[in-house]
């Protein structure tokens, strides 16, 4: 990634080597064992720094948001064994099963995991395609298609989290969301890149796009209420606020076209040598950056 790193990403790193205080203090001499699960956010496609083998395929990064806690961590001298088996382009089932040549993600999963982290449910609400239609075409009355999707989703989750807890009974699950990729206002005039012209998202499609992006925001977190209410040790992780279609603090003026600096890639992602259409609107290194920081901050 050639993107600069912002002040943000100090801030999350110091939450990080206090975040998981709680579960890092438990037994010190005992290495914390953790896996991370999940989809292309999961797996940080679009933050740079890919394992070897993985680009082009999974996209794994070292830049992931659950590879920075686990850094971090280490960094804080606790004792950390990360299995990372996130993979792009995974949607539920996909876990399940064998995946682009891979063993199934659940197979990670052992009785001594204490912590998983996960990224799942956009691949099963056809939420890439709904994206590939607003910049190709219109999108301006196709989020409610995308919605009505939600449902069938949030129940498999949930039967996910129970397949989970059965594997892994100690750990605590953190399922982590996605964020608003788009501006809720106008382009910023700064705003550079080709992905913010206003033929690309007008802002009829940027309005559908994000109620799509909240209407997923809050199926994931009532799901992972829905767990806890069923005695499975499970945490919502968000760049929203609380029950809300507010961004918090943390992602507030970084979504793409914003003034600020965005945490998400745009067109920069076809150019030569990058990763192409798969990393558009996905975090980059400093939106996983600060997704790491909020992780944290919720497992202290």
């Amino acid at each position: 990634m050639r993107k600069r790193i912002l002040p943000i990403a100090v801030v999350a790193a110091t939450f990080l080597v206090c975040g998981l205080a709680v579960i890092a203090s438990a037994t010190p001499a005992a290495p914390l064992n953790v896996v991370a699960m999940g989809d292309s956010t999961a797996s940080g496609t679009g933050a740079g720094d890919y394992q070897s083998g993985t680009a082009g395929t999974c996209w794994r990064s070292g830049n992931s948001y659950s590879e920075v806690v686990v850094a971090n961590l280490r960094a804080s001298g606790r004792k950390v064994e990360l299995r990372n088996v996130a993979c792009s382009g995974a949607a539920i089932n996909d876990v399940r099963t064998s995946f682009k040549g891979e063993p199934a993600q659940l197979d990670a999963l052992e009785p001594d995991t204490n912590l998983v982290m996960l990224t799942l449910g956009a691949n099963d609400i056809s939420y890439a395609e709904f994206g590939g239609l607003c910049m190709q075409g219109d999108c301006s009355k196709a989020a409610e298609s995308v919605i009505d999707q939600m449902p069938g989703m949030a129940k498999n989750l949930f039967t996910l989290f129970g397949q989970i807890k059965a594997k892994s009974p100690k750990a605590k699950i953190v399922t982590v969301a996605y964020g608003r990729q788009l501006t809720s206002g106008a382009n910023a005039s700064t705003a550079q890149d080709p992905v913010c012209a206003p033929t690309v998202f007008s802002a009829e499609e940027r309005t559908e796009g994000n109620k799509v992006a909240s209407a997923l925001d809050a199926t994931l977190r009532n799901t992972v209420k829905t767990a806890t209410r069923h005695g499975i040790d499970a945490l919502f992780v968000s760049p929203y606020k609380a029950n809300s279609i507010a961004i918090g603090k943390e992602f507030a003026g970084h979504s793409q076209c914003e003034a600020g600096a965005t945490y998400y890639r745009g067109f920069d992602a076809l150019m030569a040598g990058q990763e192409g259409r798969e990393a558009v609107l996905h975090l980059n290194k400093d939106g996983q950056a600060a997704l790491a920081g909020l992780v944290s901050a919720q497992l202290r």
